[in-house]
């Protein structure tokens, strides 16, 4: 009778760590925490949509035929309706929006990073933290980047504007 006792007190103390956990990220719900307008704008017309925007959807299906689940893909949509991004190249630096996608290599995605700041486009990188190298390889990019950067865990967006060098992790 010891033992179970001892393992519900383990069950309890774990249960109201998390809710403690989530009470503290609260804050952050929807966008509040956010400093930047910018960014907040992000927030709540890109990342809180599930529907995507009335305009061109050629990035959304190019998403979709290489494997990016739905949910990313609309928001990544969103965001180049958002943020007035028309043209995209996939692995590859063509256009305003620049989407590395989750089989790049690293050296290829850290050219395609010098290329994006050279032309001016905004970098997604798909799955940042898929494994401990790339996690690594997206804080060097970061690090090295000179405007605004948003990390959602699901990509991380580097946008090369004039904006000042801050970085969010959502």
């Amino acid at each position: 009778m010891k033992q179970a006792g001892h393992r519900f007190r383990e069950r309890v103390v774990r249960g109201m760590t998390a809710v403690s956990t989530r009470l503290t990220r609260a804050r952050h719900f929807r966008g509040h925490g956010v400093h930047s307008p910018f960014v907040y704008a992000l927030v709540r017309e890109v990342f809180m949509r599930h529907e995507l925007l009335p305009g061109d959807r050629s990035l959304y299906e190019a998403l979709r035929s290489k494997g990016i689940a739905e949910q990313r893909a609309v928001q990544l949509q969103n965001l180049a309706i958002h943020a007035g991004l028309a043209t995209f190249g996939l692995n590859r630096a063509e256009g305003a929006l620049t989407v590395a996608l989750p089989g790049l290599p690293h050296d290829e995605l850290l050219k395609l990073a010098e290329d994006a700041k050279i032309s001016g486009a905004a970098l997604v990188v798909m799955l940042p933290c898929v494994r401990s190298e790339r996690q690594a390889l997206c804080r060097q990019l970061v690090a090295m980047h000179d405007s605004t950067s948003v990390d959602n865990r699901a990509y991380l967006l580097l946008f090369n504007n004039r904006l000042p060098k801050q970085h969010f992790v959502l």
